[in-house]
């Protein structure tokens, strides 16, 4: 199992992110009392769905040698009451709404663009959020 550590010096929001052989910064903006010198942990959890649903989308694309070529994703996300949410199990309180426009770009067909969409429901960060996640925490 891979390993990601993040480290971070307790006066402020800013995070060190160690992922292998790749460092990132995350952080919070600055009218939230950060120095906005990364992506936000909701930014960071929004561009590892928007990069898991184009990847899995090309790779379906590529597999069956459709003439993609290339995908955008645009994310946002919202807290919102659950009854609002007409096709939420959750019927009280609030939850997290996570909103994911995609374009497509290529001669692709109506067919071949609905079966695209259809697969982005299946990347693996996907189904991850969308399932019941059991985070064990233990202090070291």
């Amino acid at each position: 199992m891979k390993e990601v550590i993040v480290h971070g010096d307790a006066a402020g929001f800013a995070q060190q992110i160690l992922a292998g052989a790749h460092a990132l910064t995350a952080d919070e903006p600055i009218e939230s009392g950060g120095t906005d010198i990364g992506p936000t942990p909701y930014d960071l959890l929004l561009a590892a769905l928007g990069a898991c649903t184009s990847m899995t989308v090309g790779m379906y694309a590529r597999r069956k040698a459709w003439p993609l070529e290339s995908v955008t994703v645009r994310l946002r996300h919202s807290r919102i009451y659950a009854a609002d949410c007409a096709t939420c199990e959750t019927e009280e309180g609030m939850l997290d709404r996570i909103e994911r426009d995609l374009q497509f770009i290529g001669a692709l067909t109506d067919e071949q663009r609905a079966k695209l969409l259809e697969i982005s429901n299946k990347c693996p960060v996907h189904r991850t959020l969308s399932s019941e996640i059991d985070i064990q925490t233990r202090l070291v």
